[in-house]
């Protein structure tokens, strides 16, 4: 095909009539049904336009063959400066752990470098259609926690880059974390790829299932015990039920069962087990569990009476996973009135290291722009935008001046390692990874404009699938460049934390 594309192409096109609801048109304007006046915020009647005509069209100016393209920009920051200046602002005795996990594997690199890739990500085509994005959508940010009733949901489960800003950002960092997945669990070439390719498949054929149901159905659609069979992901059954049952044992209870002792009044506390969980000094603790007062202001108000059963016990630093290393959270220790634990994580909410590399016409909102209210506001807000069930909790506050979101911690999370899936599996885990995500952006963009651009054919999934091949190239380069750092001085590094 010839049809034109160049780095960027796009970047402003479809993104009015396409970031609220499934409407076809502005809010509000128009005729309306019946006698009633058009009423701002709802859709106009009848609906002008075709989304998924408008999808089509933009393929005329953004080929789907021209998302194989990837060549690093001659003024590409390499990757240890890379590195070096997302870790401004982080606890400098932390770092050292944060690049010694990156420095594990290019998957792990991968996993820290959410800004790097979005660097990149910035020169190469765009639609210009937004969507709420994670900003972090790897293969290893999606997995298993609890719902309210006791249930087990799996979806995207990270949201610390979320913004609103190409959908396709997205599905690119998940291919190309697929491949450098696979490559580390041993499979070859050809299943690497495949992985991505079948990850690209099945967004695009869920984002045509959405497309044809009505709003409310798609809003809801691919419940939990369906998700396997809509994505074709059979040989991951006895993955998936094993990481369940480790999920449901991993609550607030165990957690506190390991981690605190019996105190003097006849409660609980931490014990330090550093370097990844220290009790803190008493202002910094009071700080902390001061700050809950304004959380509760966050959360609606039917959740106050859960949250007034339980008493603030303690508080302690833990750290947190690869991209977060280094930021502050603290884990709180609340207690029922039989002794029982609810922990809550407060964590430092740092703005999206996508931020820099948005395209101006983004649509970007509060989510993405520089006049974000809070970032912990900002990553709350995101999560619930893309998730079908949300934590409970979720909210935010401020602790010294420092945004924080707070959320449940160790609410029967489980995950999938997928550099640890057999060939036969990694494919699986790629349909349904793209499945979910495909979901999460219907949730913020009209499925049928992304649905026509995308098609029925596989243009668009061979070639993400070529540009995940070369990512991941460049990505092992990357991590190559860290190792080097590590050896010669450069960088601290404190493997195996």
């Amino acid at each position: 095909m010839t049809e034109g594309s160049g780095a960027g192409a796009g970047s402003g096109t479809a993104a009015a009539g396409s970031d609220e609801g499934q409407s076809g048109g502005d809010p509000g304007s128009g005729a309306a049904a019946g006698r009633v006046p058009g009423v701002p915020g709802f859709a106009r009647w009848p609906a002008g336009g075709s989304p998924k005509a408008e999808g089509k069209a933009l393929r005329r100016r953004v080929a789907r063959a021209a998302h194989a393209v990837f060549e690093a920009d001659a003024g590409r920051p390499d990757a240890v400066t890379a590195v070096e200046e997302s870790n401004h602002g982080r606890i400098p005795d932390l770092i050292p752990i944060r690049v010694g996990r990156m420095a594990a594997t290019p998957f792990a690199f991968l996993r820290g470098a959410a800004g790097l890739m979005a660097y990149d990500l910035a020169r190469t085509p765009m639609t210009g259609v937004a969507a709420q994005i994670c900003g972090d959508a790897h293969a290893a940010n999606f997995g298993l926690y609890g719902d309210a009733r006791g249930g087990l949901v799996i979806d995207l489960n990270d949201f610390d880059e979320t913004v609103r800003g190409p959908w396709e950002w997205d599905v690119k960092r998940l291919a190309a974390s697929l491949v450098l997945a696979g490559r580390e669990a041993g499979c070859d070439e050809d299943s690497c790829r495949e992985a991505a390719q079948d990850a690209v498949g099945a967004y695009r054929r869920t984002m045509r299932l959405l497309a044809r149901l009505p709003v409310l159905d798609a809003w809801n659609a691919i419940a939990d015990e369906e998700l396997v069979s809509h994505s074709d992901a059979h040989d991951l059954l006895g993955t998936l039920e094993r990481v369940s049952e480790k999920a449901r044992a991993n609550t607030s209870g165990r957690f506190a069962a390991k981690s605190t002792e019996r105190a003097e009044d006849g409660g609980r506390r931490f014990v330090d087990a550093p370097p990844v969980l220290r009790r803190v000094p008493d202002a910094e603790a009071a700080a902390v569990a001061a700050s809950l007062e304004q959380y509760l202001a966050t959360l609606p108000e039917d959740r106050l009476p859960l949250l007034a059963r339980h008493a603030v016990h303690d508080v302690a630093f833990r750290v947190v996973g690869t991209g977060s290393v280094g930021t502050r959270s603290y884990v709180v220790l609340l207690l029922d009135h039989r002794g029982e634990p609810l922990v809550l994580q407060v964590k430092e909410a740092r703005p999206s290291a996508l931020l820099p590399h948005l395209p101006e016409a983004s649509g970007a909102g509060e989510a993405g722009s520089a006049e974000v209210v809070h970032e912990g506001r900002r990553v709350v807000l995101g999560q619930k935008r893309m998730q079908v069930v949300s934590d409970i909790l979720l909210g935010w506050t401020t602790v010294d001046g420092r945004p924080f979101q707070v959320r449940q911690f160790r609410n029967r999370k489980g995950s999938v390692d997928p550099a640890a899936l057999p060939a036969d599996q990694i494919d699986d885990y790629g349909r349904m990874t793209g499945a979910l995500l495909a979901r999460a952006h219907a949730h913020s963009a009209d499925p049928r404009l992304i649905a026509g651009y995308c098609g029925k054919n596989q243009e668009l999934d061979e070639a993400i699938g070529a540009f995940a091949v070369a990512y991941a190239d460049r990505t092992e380069a990357d991590h190559a460049d860290l190792v080097a750092a590590v050896r010669t001085g450069r960088v601290a590094a404190e493997m195996g934390v």
